[in-house]
């Protein structure tokens, strides 16, 4: 019986869920670029890890990074990846930002 969630009490009513939101996992404050295709049937995507923001910012972030890229792309496990080979403007975009950016792997 530990696993069910109370949804009404004769005391309250009914009781709405709360939403817990996760928090950011704390980085040393660098921003990393990593290309991947593995897993993407040879399309490439720019993975960018270490932004210390939470999902609303994130996600403004990255359709912002998105509409200047003039690409597609998706916030998933509180990283940004945008489509295509586009590392060398996401970094200058991103330091105009203020972030340290580096670009991580291959």
């Amino acid at each position: 019986m530990s696993n069910t969630i109370l949804v009404y009490s004769t005391e309250s009513g009914r009781i709405q869920a709360e939403k817990v939101q996760a928090e950011a996992p704390k980085g040393d404050g660098i921003v990393r670029i990593q290309r991947q295709i593995s897993g993407r049937k040879g399309s490439g995507v720019c993975v960018i890890s270490g932004l210390e923001l939470n999902d609303d910012k994130l996600k403004k972030l990255a359709a912002e990074l998105k509409k200047r890229c003039g690409c597609g792309g998706s916030v998933k496990n509180g990283l940004i990846e945008i489509q295509g080979e586009k590392r060398e403007l996401l970094k200058q975009l991103l330091e105009q930002k203020g972030f340290r950016v580096k670009l991580a792997g291959g």
